[in-house]
């Protein structure tokens, strides 16, 4: 039930990234704090289970990927976990300083996220994997952790 795909598929990770950025933006131009409970939820159904549980995710899966002209893209799972992980952080804390009624902080935290997501989406250039690979480098994290991120290649997992 609670288990993350590995690999998993670069196309919807990029198109997930894609309704981040939209869900993200509209949260900066409405500052409703509904906005951030669904992204905050949708980041921990993510980390959870992959996009088993997500509907933005099974919407990318079953109706926009499918009529892409991209065919699977396989990464490693783990370093994408990871960067769902920071995403849960990112907009935890955006949560915690709206409520203690710092919106315009919550903004700067989500934009920092609107940043990170576009990149994703247009350029397939993950940070929070590109921090998940500096930290096995520096043995923070084991390498048994994601094996495959060797095998994989790097240009896979930007």
């Amino acid at each position: 039930m609670f288990t993350f795909p590995n690999p998993v598929n670069e196309v919807v990770a990029r198109t997930v990234a894609g309704f981040v950025l939209v869900t993200a933006i509209v949260y900066v131009t409405t500052s409703s704090f509904w906005v951030l409970v669904f992204l905050l939820s949708g980041f921990l159904v993510r980390v959870a289970s992959g996009p088993r549980y997500s509907p933005t995710a099974w919407v990318a899966i079953h109706v926009i990927v499918p009529r892409l002209p991209f065919g699977d893209k396989p990464v490693a799972g783990p370093p994408k976990r990871f960067a769902q992980g920071i995403g849960v952080f990112m907009v935890s804390g955006a949560a915690l300083v709206y409520l203690l009624g710092f919106e315009l902080y919550a903004s700067g935290l989500v934009g920092v996220l609107i940043v990170f997501a576009a990149l994703e989406c247009i350029f397939g250039f993950c940070a929070g994997c590109h921090i998940f690979r500096v930290l096995m480098r520096l043995r923070i994290i084991p390498e048994s952790i994601c094996i495959e991120c060797n095998l994989i290649g790097k240009e896979n997992n930007r």
